[in-house]
């Protein structure tokens, strides 16, 4: 596009010709060649004035004084110039204003107190400029704060307790590379919807603090170039979305945390020029070198070849041998405990149990009532038509379970019984045992209710988590149409029957309405109907179904599509905007692919906006020129579209949804780890 200015001093002289204009509500010159001075007649422009977007050009002297006259001013965007000077105290005059982005500028001395004034500000970005002095604690009034970025200054003195107690934090807190010291306070706990935090290249120093584990939101953390000593907190287990990690450069001692193994989605880990010891794991993410940064810890041995630390001697190894006597001695147990299984057999002529029988948990009635503290209140998870969910510990193990408890009054909860299992013994008291899932359902996730407590009403699905529990339940359904001993086609996929379980992983649950498919193409199930009467839940069962067509795995795949719409949408397919013909799959089709970042999440855009986009939020909601994140959007939405499509032969098989998100998710992490 042409470019305007010449890059010289009178480039900005024809703003003051705007001053008369009593209409001018927004005014964007960005990304051009305008030098000169920032005019001081800006500050004459009418109280309707809005919005000021001059980033990018070489604009320079300081922000007028008399700024504070704009009084409904919204948006001021101002990065990626040569603006200097103080940033002025009557900034504070500007109540309403919601965006402040001036950073790689030359703006010097203090964050004013009065910056606290804006409680309707939901992005500051003043990065890389000259500011000295502290962190105002003022900070604490902007309630609304979304991102604070104020890396590359020279700011002293200690972390504000106070900002940290901002729970509205959600996209990024960047304080790296200042002089900042003291702790890290433990009010980081407050931070549980952040996605990024950066206090990197500071003098922060001591221990890191246990309720580092409360930012559960975590996909980025940098505690790098610091003082911080003592061992990496067990409590960070609980970061389980982290993508990146990076502790190096530190005093750190102690173990390498075995937790970091399970960690689904690190790409990156850099523990480089501590004080750690002992040997390194090799799995998950320490079995790939190129991830994985270890250098400069003397104390730490074994891991993967790639990694050139040295081999554990005898005494460091020794856990791994007491390891290998275990599985040993096990081994030695498991093949004469078979040997006496056979002997048995042929003593006595009895009928063989099968593997299904031998394998299955026995409890009685009474142990169920003793481990949920008979069906105690507090144990309840959730209620339906058909039964209570209880929360219950095995007393002899401590494993955590969950009953469904089916309330035979209702005639739908027997059928349900049996297509999910088969009583041969006709007892009057049925229960499912399952694996407990501490997350819950997907739905909670995507759809806080009434009567949830705080803490799950404001937790929010990562963007990363999203696309891994997408993955997960299209891996499930693959499994269940291709890889079973004969194809199951689950009937009611939505997000109440998709579980998480402690480290986020999708299960598909309920099948309740299953159907099995033989091999000669015949369907089969022990519930033969449905107190649904739709086979499916309304706004998830494709088309055909109501039209009375047979059942097969497309009409699992279009639930899938829908599913997938609805977990990057945040949207049911049921919301009462969709009516007169629109539905979820219209309305996403029709703004793909240029607003798709009109109509996503609001959650999701924040968490995956960037430092180096989220100026550029202000304008056009994002920059989608070359970015790859919309890019991988958009292609994940496609696939919900085409797996939602009206015409079963339309669709996709699971396969090939497994095959082209895992691609999409590889993308998105070299995008991440590249960036």
């Amino acid at each position: 596009r042409k470019s305007f200015g010449i890059w010289g001093e009178g480039d900005l002289n024809f703003l003051c010709s705007l001053v008369n204009d009593t209409k001018l509500e927004n005014l964007g010159i960005s990304e051009n060649n305008f030098g000169g001075v920032f005019p001081e007649c800006v500050s004459n422009f009418s109280s309707a004035f809005l919005y000021l977007a001059i980033e990018q050009n070489k604009i320079g002297g300081g922000i007028p004084e008399g700024i504070g006259n704009l009084i409904n001013l919204e948006v001021f965007v101002a990065y990626q110039n040569q603006l200097s000077g103080p940033i002025p105290f009557v900034i504070g005059r500007l109540q309403k204003l919601k965006v402040f982005y001036s950073q790689s500028n030359f703006l010097s001395g203090t964050i004013p107190h009065s910056i606290g004034n804006l409680t309707m500000l939901i992005g500051l970005a003043l990065d890389a400029n000259n500011l000295q002095g502290i962190i105002p604690s003022s900070l604490v009034n902007c309630k609304n704060l979304l991102g604070l970025s104020i890396s590359y200054n020279y700011l002293s003195g200690s972390i504000p307790p106070e900002v940290l107690g901002l729970p509205s934090l959600s996209i990024i807190l960047d304080l790296s590379s200042n002089h900042l010291t003291g702790e890290l306070p433990r009010e980081v706990e407050n931070l549980k919807n952040l996605a990024e935090l950066h206090v990197s290249q500071n003098r922060l120093s001591g221990l890191l603090p246990k309720t580092l584990g409360s930012c559960v939101s975590l996909g980025e953390l940098y505690l790098d170039c610091n003082q911080f000593e003592g061992s990496i907190p067990p409590s960070l287990s609980s970061l389980k979305g982290l993508v990146a990690l990076d502790v190096s450069d530190n005093n750190l001692s102690g173990g390498v945390p075995e937790f970091l193994v399970s960690f689904r989605s690190l790409k990156y880990l850099n523990l480089s020029f501590n004080d750690f010891e002992g040997e390194i794991p090799s799995e998950g993410v320490f079995t790939n070198a190129s991830a994985t940064f270890v250098e400069g810890n003397g104390k730490l041995c074994g891991g993967i070849p790639e990694l050139h630390l040295s081999r554990c001697n005898p005494k460091t190894s020794n856990k791994r041998l007491k390891i290998a006597i275990v599985v040993v001695i096990s081994g030695v147990t498991l093949v004469l405990s078979v040997l006496f299984i056979l002997w048995l057999r042929k003593k006595k002529e009895q009928q063989p149990t099968t593997c299904e029988e031998n394998s299955l948990l026995q409890l009685s009635y009474q142990s169920i009532v003793r481990d949920t503290d008979r069906f105690s209140i507090r144990n309840l998870v959730g209620s339906g038509s058909f039964g209570s969910v209880y929360k219950g510990v095995i007393e002899e193990n401590g494993l955590v379970i969950a009953v469904k408890v089916l309330n035979l009054l209702n005639r739908g909860a027997s059928r349900s019984f049996l297509a999910e299992c088969f009583d041969y013994q006709g007892n009057d008291f049925k229960a499912l045992i399952y694996e407990f899932m501490a997350n819950g359902s997907l739905e909670n996730w995507l759809h806080p209710s009434v009567g949830m407590n705080e803490l799950e009403t404001t937790r929010n699905l990562s963007f990363y988590q999203r696309v891994n529990v997408a993955i997960d339940v299209a891996h499930a359904l693959e499994y269940l149409h291709h890889h079973c001993e004969t194809s199951i086609i689950h009937c009611d996929l939505k997000p109440r029957n998709i579980l998480l379980d402690e480290e986020m992983v999708g299960h598909i649950s309920d099948f309740g309405l299953a159907k099995i498919i033989s091999p000669n193409g015949l369907t089969y199930s022990a519930n033969q109907s449905s107190s649904l009467g739709l086979r499916g839940t309304f706004g998830y069962a494709p088309p055909e179904y109501g039209m009375g067509s047979e059942l097969s795995t497309k009409g699992d795949v279009y639930s899938y599509g829908v599913l997938l719409l609805e977990i990057f949408m945040g949207k049911r397919p049921t919301d009462e905007m969709f009516k007169e013909g629109l539905n979820l799959h219209n309305f996403v089709k029709a703004a793909l692919p240029e607003q798709v970042f009109e109509i996503i999440d609001p959650i999701l855009l924040q968490d995956q906006v960037t430092r180096e986009t989220i100026a550029e939020s202000s304008l056009n909601g994002i920059n989608q020129g070359n970015n790859k994140h919309l890019r991988c959007l958009n292609s994940i939405l496609k696939i919900g579209l085409t797996c939602s499509a009206e015409s079963p032969s339309e669709r996709f098989d699971m396969s090939d949804v497994v095959t082209k998100l895992c691609s999409i998710r590889d993308m998105l992490y070299s995008t991440r780890l590249h960036r």
